[in-house]
């Protein structure tokens, strides 16, 4: 008996992630959350390094500073509830300092140029269609950093203006890296402080203009429908956080194991079990640190991280 609807999935039959990839990962908390797993199983991997980026444009103009080399300035900040802020990063990139802020984003702008040389796999998670203008630049903004609303004009992106979003990053990438594969996904995340049918409205537009996207050329781009299994296969309250808007570790669980049968070779989940294996022993508190058999485990476990090390020298645990 099948209680649920299932998504149907196909294993990829090339273009998989492995370890020897190099993966980038962009876009909205979704992207975090999948990230997280990533990080996890040590994977060589970058995440959102301008903080969480919810919609196209935000992505766009990272990218397009990326690629340009841009260098922040002390003209790109303003100053906003004893904090410095950049209107095209997320808040926690913000301080404080001023010269902290400027260095961040320096850093990630020269870290991610790099990055996107070598990466193999560029995973886009967009969670939103709505976007704020700020009246005075007439510019999007990637986050508002809590300045009032009225300095805003919202405003929902077309279809064809995500599809022209996505297909300009695209090109931007495939300038410095023309190997580079993209997977993209729209977050489950429901963002229903724009209201429900607004919330509705934005994740078709991603959708469309996603799919827009791909089927101008199907070899280099793909879709994951992390959006469509937590609304189908997980039609329940039981899966989201106490808000009732963010998948719970749950639901990220089981949408990650969804990811990886389609996109992780069988012979990248035995190592991904090692090196979960060890994470497990890392984390594990002995109620005798001193006794024999907790530092016959301790050197049974440094046996197992040399034996993955020595294979991928990347790993670090």
């Amino acid at each position: 008996m099948i209680l649920t609807t299932q998504i149907p999935l196909k294993k990829k039959e090339s273009h998989l992630i492995d370890y020897q990839s190099n993966t980038t990962l962009i876009g909205s908390c979704f992207s975090e959350n999948i990230g997280n797993k990533f990080d996890y199983f040590k994977f060589k991997k970058n995440i959102n390094p301008f903080g969480i980026l919810f919609h196209p444009k935000a992505i766009e103009r990272f990218i397009t500073n990326t690629i340009n080399q841009k260098k922040y300035t002390e003209d790109d900040l303003f100053f906003h509830n004893e904090r410095w802020h950049c209107f095209d990063s997320h808040s926690s990139l913000s301080s404080s300092d001023k010269n902290d802020l400027l260095n961040n984003l320096n850093n990630a702008i020269n870290s991610t140029f790099k990055q996107l040389h070598s990466t193999t796999h560029i995973i886009i998670t967009l969670g939103t269609s709505w976007v704020y203008r700020e009246i005075t630049s007439d510019k999007i903004v990637a986050n508002c950093h809590k300045v009032p609303q009225k300095k805003f004009l919202k405003e929902l992106l077309s279809i064809d203006e995500i599809y022209e979003s996505l297909d300009s990053v695209i090109t931007l990438i495939k300038s410095i890296n023309p190997k580079a594969k993209f997977i993209f996904t729209v977050s489950p995340v429901r963002h229903l402080k724009d209201g429900f049918i607004e919330n509705t409205q934005s994740k078709s537009h991603l959708i469309a203009g996603i799919h827009q996207l791909i089927n101008c050329a199907r070899y280099d781009r793909f879709y994951f429908p992390s959006y469509e299994i937590m609304m189908d296969e997980l039609r329940d309250y039981r899966f989201y956080k106490e808000d009732m808007i963010h998948p719970n570790q749950t639901a990220v669980n089981y949408i990650w194991e969804k990811f990886s049968n389609v996109w992780l070779s069988e012979n990248t989940k035995e190592i991904m079990n090692k090196v979960a294996v060890i994470q497990k022993g890392l984390q594990h508190r002995s109620f005798n640190p001193k006794s024999e058999a907790h530092l016959k485990f301790l050197k049974n476990l440094e046996k197992k991280k040399e034996t993955l090390v020595k294979v991928f020298p990347f790993l670090k645990f």
